[in-house]
């Protein structure tokens, strides 16, 4: 056992190493550094408490050999669960997980701002791993963990290109400059800075409350300059401990652009019974359950999968592919059964779904499974989430369907 550095998990090398000398595992890390692999795709049997060695051993980096690992759970429990015990054979900075939504595509809500501020803390990472994350970490990851809504829900192109605000002691920014980023990043402007997605300025003090962070951050100025940076707690305002860094990214996923705004205003014309929602986002206001509207108000040509946004030759390991895909039918029929719900209600006088379609006989908006065995990020438009005309899922005993002898089934894609 050792440390990784101070005040980190320590790492199980050495049951790692010994781990290794299993000639299944040794195989599955070497024909994924040979990317033999990729041909054919390499099915595993064994208990489901290796599953955290045989994704470790697949993304052992010997010689510069490895490639970034996306492994697939089920569920978030088993996404959290994978990332924790990784922490302890690989560097916990270079193991991350990649959470889901919890709100379905028509429901007027949005995602948390904690949720959102991890999504796009790690596409940021995925997309310029020489910056600078949250927690100061940099460099490429070798491992993402997502649960498989997570990899079913269609985002935004580019969303690892928003840059965060970031500010250290001792370096120069114009304050007001940072008050109008943070308000186009969606941060609420208060008074007193209460929950995430807050900030509030008074005289030369900026108080900040970061999605990714669990206290606010409160940055003294001294004119231009950054002098000091103090994490403080919300109940009492007292401070807790000076911090390096304010890192802050933005608090949604979808951007009240100038574009946007023109495209929410022709709209709200079309469709009445989403006036309430797209009124207020023409004038630039945020309202809860606005990403639902992100294909029509940007473009169904702007969304991706988080297949597209991992690196070329990315190691794609599902976790019990029965579990996987018995849990994505069932993401896809319980959206299909609470949008026909939402519409039935409002038939009767409730609100509408936020569906830019008419009261279809099959939902609009939904979530959708990319093709059977497809982990493909060669160029091609994945299957949208959001198309009006997505294909149902493969029937339980399709030809295509992995049989249950089979709890983790590492693939790898193609390089570019």
């Amino acid at each position: 056992m050792c440390v990784d550095s101070p005040g980190r998990i320590p790492l199980l090398t050495g049951l790692f190493t010994a781990a290794l000398a299993d000639p299944g595992l040794a195989r599955a890390r070497d024909l994924a550094r040979s990317g033999a692999a990729q041909v054919d795709g390499l099915d595993i049997t064994a208990p489901a408490a290796l599953r955290p060695f045989a994704v470790a051993a697949v993304a052992a980096d010997n010689d510069g050999a490895g490639r970034p690992v996306l492994a697939v759970t089920a569920t978030t429990r088993e996404a959290d669960d994978l990332a924790a015990a990784l922490a302890g054979l690989l560097p916990a900075e270079q193991v991350v997980v990649f959470p889901s939504w919890e709100t379905l595509p028509h429901e007027r809500l949005s995602p948390r701002s904690d949720t959102v501020g991890r999504r796009l803390a790690v596409l940021r990472r995925l997309a310029h791993p020489e910056s600078t994350d949250a927690h100061g970490g940099t460099g490429p990851l070798r491992v993402v963990v997502a649960p498989v809504r997570s990899l079913l829900q269609p985002q935004l192109k580019g969303l690892g290109d928003l840059e965060p605000v970031q500010l250290a002691a001792g370096e120069e920014a114009d304050l007001e400059e940072v008050a109008r980023r943070l308000i186009d990043m969606a941060y609420a402007r208060v008074d007193l800075v209460t929950k995430r997605g807050e900030f509030a300025v008074r005289g030369g003090i900026l108080d900040v409350f970061p999605p990714t962070d669990e206290h606010p951050s409160r940055v003294e100025f001294w004119g231009d300059e950054v002098e000091e940076i103090r994490a403080f707690a919300v109940a009492d305002q007292r401070t807790i401990e000076q911090v390096p860094l304010l890192w802050a990214p933005p608090c949604r996923e979808l951007l009240l652009t100038p574009a946007v705004r023109d495209r929410a205003a022709a709209l709200a014309e079309q469709h009445p019974e989403l006036a309430e929602i797209l009124d207020k986002l023409a004038e630039g206001i945020p309202v809860e359950g606005m990403e639902s509207l992100a294909p029509v108000l940007v473009g169904p040509d702007s969304l991706e999968l988080l297949l597209d946004a991992m690196p070329a030759g990315t190691h794609v390991l599902l976790c019990d592919p029965e579990r996987i895909r018995t849990r994505a039918h069932d993401l896809v029929r319980t959206s299909e059964e609470f949008l026909q719900a939402s519409w039935a209600a409002a038939a009767v006088g409730g609100q509408a779904p936020v569906d830019v379609a008419p009261p279809p006989s099959a939902p609009s908006v939904r979530y959708a499974p990319p093709p059977a065995g497809s982990v493909s990020r060669g160029g091609r438009s994945p299957r949208s989430a959001w198309s009006r005309r997505s294909r149902q899922p493969p029937r339980r005993g399709s030809p295509g369907r992995t049989r249950r002898s089979r709890p983790l089934s590492p693939r790898t894609t193609p390089s570019r």
